[in-house]
């Protein structure tokens, strides 16, 4: 063929191709290809699409191996693709984006699924003593030792106990001195262990307390079984690793499905140490992750972790890491979080005037730790509770963050309870999204106000202060520290009301829209992952969830009850409520 009658051709099929009127949209494209290709039409329900300031719907959804390819009307969806793609009458449900909790330790998730269900109501019957042992006892199995070789649970809670204080060891030694117990603090800044658990992590009357811990004491100097902050932290990888190949697949597929039941499309491993980021790892190399795990490395192991592949704003297999974690103080609840006015209630053994504590006491560690930060362009998450450490936080990454040019950091305070106004002011300067905790409101609100005051007990967790200073926000669950229930969450956030049933700072309550904000289009940005995730758009991924109630169509009060019915993972249906 000579060149001209190759450029004759090439000019017919140029203006047939302009001629043809199913041509120019890329839609009209995809549906008009064979139907050998996943795709599933969404229709017949509420599809909240997420997008915008203000409430938008559309009446269809069309995915296709994964991604959104066309969302809009019923009738546009059906002629386009009625016969080339499955159908999924939603009949009357309510369809999100996928669920992203902007905090939580996913790979902690398995402890609180099959551990010792000591969480106080309306989580599990934890309210004293008595409960906590008769729920220790029960779970004292063969079976369920032979996990990790410890007696474990996570959640016991002193502000709900009737007794106001924390088990010791010789409650422990009443379930079991012949093996070791370990039961995590709600707040997962405390540990108590029984008798057989100390002499297991030889921590004896001659052991000194670590830097930012502190081992509780009793008679002298003999350790209570109570140890706090970095004197328990390091421990908990003893209790909480299985110790086989099928116990690590037991623990795993019990945290991810608990995930999947509550609308988790991407979870967040808020605080990965060397255990955590492997465990993670591993299950992404064996293709076990459902779901998209980021993970932020506390910074004792960012030297070795953040040089690895998995340091990537995409993920590989689902996993990925996605920058460094710092830990400021304590727990609130726990009143270890490091404040510059006293506690009202000391802590068990502190005196009065005490203030909680700094984890890193000294600033020019903070520091250097931030500098490194910023040189490598990493995302920093700080967690800091108390507003003395949030003041440490502003003068440590204030002063590093005039050494650099301003980038895109996406820089995130975790948690913030005690934030003051003046520090939220700073945030916003320093471009710091405020990723804050209001689930404390239904948990903690009225324990707050025994031990900070009436006051400032009602201004934990200032959600519509930091949007009306123009902060970018999230909120998070922070769970196992409680269950990773996102309905709930939305709906506490929205009600704002205590146990007791007393509303905690109603100036502070966002709007349904907005708390749901919190969980798909904001947390992507926190994650860097707008451009994919948080909006049902078309080019993004098909992750979605069902609900079996629309949360801007119930009364406030029903928000938290409110059933996650299916979880779709790129097009694929993870979990799906039994019946």
């Amino acid at each position: 063929m000579n060149q001209f009658k190759q450029l004759a051709i090439l000019i017919l099929v140029i203006l047939l191709g302009c001629n043809d009127p199913k041509k120019g949209s890329g839609q009209d494209e995809i549906a008009n290809e064979p139907y050998k290709l996943q795709q599933t039409i969404y229709y017949g329900g509420d599809i909240l699409t997420m997008t915008g300031d203000s409430p938008s719907y559309v009446e269809a959804v069309v995915q296709r191996e994964g991604k959104i390819i066309f969302t809009g009307s019923k009738a546009d969806a059906l002629a386009r693709f009625d016969g080339k793609a499955d159908q999924v009458d939603l009949d009357g449900k309510t369809m999100l984006p996928g669920f992203i909790d902007a905090h939580a330790h996913f790979s902690n998730f398995s402890s609180q699924a099959i551990g010792a269900q000591i969480l106080p109501p309306p989580d599990a019957g934890a309210n004293n003593m008595a409960a906590i042992i008769k729920i220790l006892k029960d779970w004292n199995t063969p079976e369920n030792r032979a996990l990790t070789g410890w007696i474990f649970g996570a959640g016991f809670d002193d502000s709900v106990l009737e007794e106001k204080r924390f088990p010791t060891k010789h409650e422990l030694d009443q379930v079991s001195t012949e093996f070791p117990i370990m039961i995590i603090h709600i707040s997962g800044h405390f540990a108590v262990v029984n008798s057989k658990g100390l002499a297991l992590l030889n921590i004896t009357s001659e052991t000194k307390d670590p830097e930012g811990g502190l081992i509780r004491r009793e008679n002298g100097n003999e350790p209570n079984g109570v140890l706090e902050e970095l004197a328990a932290i390091p421990y908990y990888a003893k209790a909480l690793t299985p110790q086989t190949k099928e116990a690590s697949e037991t623990f795993f597929e019990s945290g991810q499905d608990m995930a999947l039941s509550f609308g988790y499309t991407t979870a967040q491993e808020g605080r990965a140490m060397l255990e955590n980021h492997a465990f993670l790892a591993g299950k992404a190399e064996e293709n076990k992750l459902k779901l998209d795990v980021v993970s932020y490395v506390d910074y004792l192991f960012v030297d070795s972790l953040m040089n690895t592949k998995w340091n990537s704003r995409k993920y590989d297999k689902k996993y990925r890491i996605g920058g460094m974690k710092l830990t400021l103080d304590g727990s609130p609840q726990g009143r270890t979080a490091w404040r510059t006015q006293p506690y009202l209630l000391p802590p068990d053994g502190a005196k009065e005037g005490y203030l909680g504590y700094p984890a890193i006491p000294q600033d020019s560690v903070l520091e250097s730790l931030y500098r490194k930060g910023f040189a490598n362009n990493w995302q920093i998450q700080t967690h800091a509770n108390g507003d003395a450490a949030m003041d440490q936080m502003i003068r440590t990454m204030g002063k590093v963050s005039n050494e650099f040019e301003k980038k895109d950091r996406r820089n995130v305070l975790i948690h913030g309870q005690y934030v003051r106004e003046d520090q939220l002011d700073a945030f916003k300067e320093l471009d710091v999204i405020a990723s804050l905790f209001p689930l404390h409101t239904f948990y903690w609100g009225d324990w707050h106000k025994e031990i900070i005051g009436d006051e400032l007990g009602n201004k934990i967790s200032p959600t519509r202060t930091a949007l009306n200073k123009g902060l970018k926000i999230t909120i998070h669950t922070d769970a196992p520290v409680a269950l990773p229930n996102l309905m709930r969450m939305v709906g506490i956030t929205v009600e704002r009301k205590s146990r007791s049933g007393q509303v905690i700072g109603a100036g502070e309550k966002l709007t349904p829209y907005e708390a749901l904000k919190g969980i798909t289009e904001w947390s992507a940005y926190q994650h860097f992952e707008e451009d994919s995730k948080g909006t049902i758009e078309e080019g993004k991924l098909a992750d979605m969830v069902i609900l079996d109630k629309n949360p801007l169509k119930v009364p406030e009060e029903d928000i938290k009850d409110i059933i996650v019915l299916e979880t779709i993972k790129e097009g694929e249906s993870v979990y799906k409520a039994p019946h």
